[in-house]
């Protein structure tokens, strides 16, 4: 077991791309797609504590629902923002990989290699072509 878990979206480029530098490095993680299976609330406050950006930086202000439930009202408290992000788990951005070294919001998806116990075994390219890591797995 690799002791790593991404909460990720396979629909979201920036999240396959996470989930295959995780995989680059040699681990296999525990995936978790959030959509499916939301974190419990108890779990969302301590990603959020854990990724150290407070609760509207964890949230996917680019959805719909965000403009519709009037969340930029800087009045919302925490517990409203995070009562949205229960109702509607597309509000909890993605993805959140968590490892031993810590806890990230990766986006961009190379912010994971911050976290990652191994290095990179081998060169690696975002889905778009950008190359993230050479061939001696070190970052471009």
């Amino acid at each position: 077991m690799s002791g790593i878990t991404i909460y990720h979206n396979p629909r979201c480029g920036t999240s396959r791309n996470t989930l295959a530098m995780i995989r680059n490095s040699g681990a296999e993680p525990t995936v978790i797609e959030y959509l499916k299976a939301p974190p419990s609330r108890e779990k969302l406050v301590e990603l959020i504590a854990a990724a150290g950006l407070g609760v509207r930086g964890i949230m996917r202000a680019k959805e719909a629902i965000f403009t519709e439930l009037g969340l930029a009202d800087p009045g919302k408290s925490d517990e409203d923002l995070i009562d949205a992000m229960m109702a509607h788990p597309i509000l909890i951005n993605r993805p959140i990989v968590v490892t031993p070294l810590g806890t990230r919001l990766c986006r961009p998806s190379e912010l994971v290699l911050d976290i990652l116990p191994q290095p990179q075994r081998g060169a690696f390219a975002k889905e778009d072509g950008q190359p993230v890591v050479d061939a001696e797995g070190r970052r471009v």
